[in-house]
């Protein structure tokens, strides 16, 4: 698997603290910011990680996610959702929806990381 993740997120201070992150750690990070086109950005961009704000202009992630599990092509490719509301509710949405993994914010550093290198099978060693 590569290293290339698409952000998917509308708050500029969050886009440049991921960035920032995973850019460190030899990650490519591409961003969009609008929920009604965020699927054909998957689609273009092809990333080996999605992560996705609960929270977008003109389409939740709730919705977003649930179309990528619908195709073939996203059924299986990784996606965390970052969400400010971490609601048990927002949880088990994401989770029916087919969420690799739920995080909320804010959130650490390490359990950013962490999280992005569980999702493409890599050890905290990389």
């Amino acid at each position: 698997m590569g290293k290339r993740v698409l952000l998917i997120e509308d708050e500029p201070n969050i886009i440049e603290a991921i960035r920032f992150i995973l850019s460190r750690d030899g990650w490519t990070v591409e961003t969009h910011s609008d929920g009604g086109t965020a699927v054909d950005a998957v689609n273009a961009k092809a990333p080996d990680i999605v992560i996705l704000d609960v929270m977008l202009p003109n389409k939740s992630g709730f919705d977003i996610l649930r179309e990528l599990r619908n195709s073939p092509d996203h059924a299986a490719r990784p996606v965390m959702m970052l969400t400010a509301r971490g609601q048990q509710k927002d949880r088990d949405m994401a989770e029916a929806s087919g969420v690799s993994v739920f995080m909320t914010k804010p959130f650490s550093n390490s359990d950013m990381l962490e999280a992005v290198r569980a999702l493409a099978g890599q050890t905290g060693d990389a």
